[in-house]
């Protein structure tokens, strides 16, 4: 049921250290779910990806969360969406889209502070601010818990810095959101002053010079759950582009020596898929 995966999201960010993987489709979903994730979350580039597009700004919200339903009824685990900006610049429509996130089954969403324009600028302060009570506000009105991440994603997209970045979570956590969210600080050191800054639960994405670093090195930096972004996707399409240059340009096939076994993909796509479809 719903609420029992609503329950179990909310429970996993009172305390420990989790990681949240990215699924782009159905079949990526099951198989991280076989694998043994507690819970999954969305990557807007991922999803971005399959459809030919680049990410940032190129999926609608319809389309985005037609894609969060299909994953949410792909298996039995709690899902959060990796909405952007919300799709829209106003407080309001960004409210909007929480509810809508809460219908198609949600567990929770993130929402960041990037303008979807070339460039990727910053929202101005008050109006990032405002975006995030207003999707607070929204979230604390459901039936259900329901998690908001606030990213403050200017120190990724090299628009701010990390001061910036820390005073940005510090005025989300005031607004109301309970989980906060710096993608990519310069290194550990910088991760640390991140989860040392606040008083809630933080978010780190294991990319860019964190990559170096285990679960147990983010949870003995207080981090409590770890999302992977399109890491595992870019992971894939690696080994397409490798694959593709191998065969191309060198007429060899060696490289399938590395490929999972259909018995292997099978089988976890089946494990994935326990309890299916009951999300009532």
């Amino acid at each position: 049921m719903l609420a029992e995966r609503h329950n179990a999201f909310h429970a996993l960010h009172q305390s420990g250290c989790f990681v949240i993987p990215n699924p782009w489709d159905i079949g990526s979903a099951r198989m991280m779910a076989a694998a043994g994730a507690k819970a999954l979350a969305t990557t807007s580039s991922g999803f971005a990806f399959t459809l030919g597009r680049p990410d940032m700004g190129h999926v609608s919200r319809e389309e985005a969360l037609k894609h969060a339903e299909d994953i949410v009824r792909a298996t039995p685990l709690p899902v959060s969406g990796d909405f952007e900006n919300g799709f829209a610049d106003a407080p309001e429509a960004v409210a909007e889209t929480i509810r809508l996130a809460a219908e198609v089954g949600l567990s929770g969403c993130s929402i960041e502070d990037t303008q979807m324009v070339d460039g990727n600028p910053a929202y101005d302060f008050d109006l990032a601010v405002d975006r995030i009570k207003a999707a607070a506000d929204a979230a604390r009105s459901l039936k259900h818990p329901f998690i908001l991440c606030a990213r403050a994603d200017g120190v990724m997209n090299g628009v701010y810095d990390l001061e910036e970045g820390i005073r940005r979570i510090q005025a989300f956590e005031k607004a109301g959101a309970h989980l906060l969210y710096v993608p990519v600080p310069p290194g550990p050191d910088e991760q640390r002053r991140v989860v040392a800054s606040v008083k809630k639960p933080v978010n780190a994405l294991a990319a860019g010079p964190l990559i170096q670093l285990s679960v147990k090195d983010f949870a003995d930096m207080g981090v409590r759950r770890i999302s992977v972004g399109s890491m595992i996707a870019r992971v894939t399409h690696a080994a397409i582009a490798n694959q593709m240059e191998a065969i191309i340009g060198e007429g060899s096939f060696k490289g399938f020596s590395a490929a999972a076994s259909g018995s292997k993909i099978n089988a976890m796509l089946s494990a994935g898929t326990d309890r299916e479809n009951k999300n009532e």
